[in-house]
């Protein structure tokens, strides 16, 4: 995958999937910045400290990065079972509010990447609703959406749902506005130290199923590639896509070969 000199920004490439990110990016020469809480154990060439949970945070990390990015990776993420709020802050306006950010500060032709999860499988289902929320413009405004509409269930799937329709929505308006792309890649569990995480947020009995279905979970370096792939002068007619990396569960689903599971 040709990333050689592309310049880019990675969220969450202190651990996991954003870790394994990271390192493919370099080791295709590509120049890698870390956007984290905690610095990475990859070679990046510069790292910036950021709390997604604050819009302030983002602002001044924003600031510091400077300019002329290729690539956006957008992997960090929390897990369900933390405050539905704090999820939604992270998961959805802080993903959302550092992009936008950057649209000014990005090259032509450069790729936004987000991380989303299977377990936003039911976007369909509220799409009216998502699309409510996505005609809010900032960060407070998004987070005041939130608490006037307390989604139904699990907040970690509906900040994954709106990730994935945030994506779709904003193919078009992404090339039109700074001629730049945005897809979304879909992972299905992965063996990362946050799994046991989301088995108590949904079931370990469930994703236990998935393992015993796919043989096994993830793990990061399945996933990465995807990303990478996104990131990559390949994929520059991929627009407004989303890839699912899970192994073959969600097609099982789909055609009705096992339960979609109760998440």
């Amino acid at each position: 995958m040709d990333v050689d000199g592309l310049r880019c920004l990675v969220t969450g490439a202190a651990s996991g999937i954003g870790d394994a990110v990271a390192r493919q990016l370099v080791a295709g020469g590509a120049s890698v910045t870390s956007l984290d809480r905690n610095k990475p154990s990859v070679d990046v060439e510069r790292h910036i400290e950021v709390d997604l949970a604050d819009p302030a945070s983002i602002d001044a990390a924003v600031a510091d990065a400077g300019d002329r990015w290729d690539v956006l990776a957008n992997v960090a993420g929390v897990p369900g079972n933390a405050p539905g709020e704090l999820v939604f802050r992270v998961n959805f306006l802080g993903l959302r509010h550092l992009t936008e950010s950057l649209f000014e500060r990005m090259t032509p032709g450069g790729s936004i990447v987000n991380v989303a999860s299977i377990a936003g499988f039911g976007w369909a289902h509220r799409l009216e609703s998502i699309r409510d929320l996505l005609t809010t413009e900032t960060f407070d405004e998004g987070l005041a959406w939130f608490h006037e509409h307390l989604p139904e269930g699990n907040a970690y799937n509906f900040s994954k749902e709106a990730v994935i329709v945030y994506t779709m929505a904003m193919g078009g308006a992404v090339r039109e506005m700074a001629d730049l792309r945005i897809n979304a890649v879909m992972p299905g569990p992965v063996e990362t130290p946050i799994l046991h995480d989301f088995e108590e947020s949904m079931g370990k009995q469930t994703l236990d199923g998935v393992r015993a279905f796919l043989g096994r979970h993830a793990t990061s370096e399945d996933v990465a590639p995807a990303i990478t792939f996104l990131a990559s002068r390949e994929s520059r007619w991929v627009n407004g896509a989303t890839l699912t990396t899970d192994g073959g569960i969600t097609g099982a689903v789909l055609a009705g070969l096992v339960p979609p599971p109760e998440l």
